[in-house]
């Protein structure tokens, strides 16, 4: 699995198509998010993204993520 790195560029999936934006975070411990305990480890990170049309922020996991 990829690891990504602040900056980054990526592409995910979600319900309203495909989706692009620049890392902003990268999350490496358990964190509260939109009101929800979003699990985090070094092994398994979680990143937030800056949408490139939006300025909606996103959390997802690495392997939900590709480079662009």
């Amino acid at each position: 699995m990829a690891n990504f790195k602040v900056g980054d560029h990526v592409g995910w999936n979600s319900e309203a198509g495909k989706v692009s934006g620049k890392i902003i975070k990268v999350h490496t411990e358990d964190f509260d998010y939109k009101g929800h305990t979003h699990r985090a480890s070094a092994e398994d990170p979680q990143y937030e993204i800056k949408s490139d049309k939006t300025d909606h922020i996103a959390a997802h996991k690495g392997s939900a993520l590709h480079k662009i």
